[in-house]
């Protein structure tokens, strides 16, 4: 498998922003935490989307989704800008550990 491009991104609205994305990427979300968190993949983006009411959308961090990243990393380019490397089973427990009672779609 190849790297997957990863965009974090800020929502106001998270059902609204499922939607919109469900629609434009033409899948479903393959985990969502009600009101707080939805992620999608496609074979080469993944996204997701965490609900911060009363602010505007925003871009969170950039990223891959690498299947030969050894662990969970962080840097920021010389933008500020911050980017994460990791693997699908690294995401995975991070949202199961965050969102215990996230649902996901297989």
């Amino acid at each position: 498998m190849t790297k997957r491009f990863h965009v974090a991104l800020a929502v106001p609205d998270l059902a609204a922003a499922i939607s919109d994305f469900t629609h434009r990427l033409g899948v479903e979300p393959e985990v969502v935490a009600a009101g707080t968190y939805a992620l999608f993949r496609t074979e080469s983006l993944n996204v997701s989307l965490s609900e911060v009411r009363g602010a505007p959308a925003a871009l969170r961090h950039l990223g891959f989704e690498d299947p030969n990243a050894p662990s969970f990393s962080e840097e920021k380019d010389a933008s500020n800008i911050v980017w994460e490397r990791f693997t699908a089973d690294q995401q995975h427990a991070e949202i199961d550990t965050r969102w215990p009672n996230s649902k996901w779609r297989k």
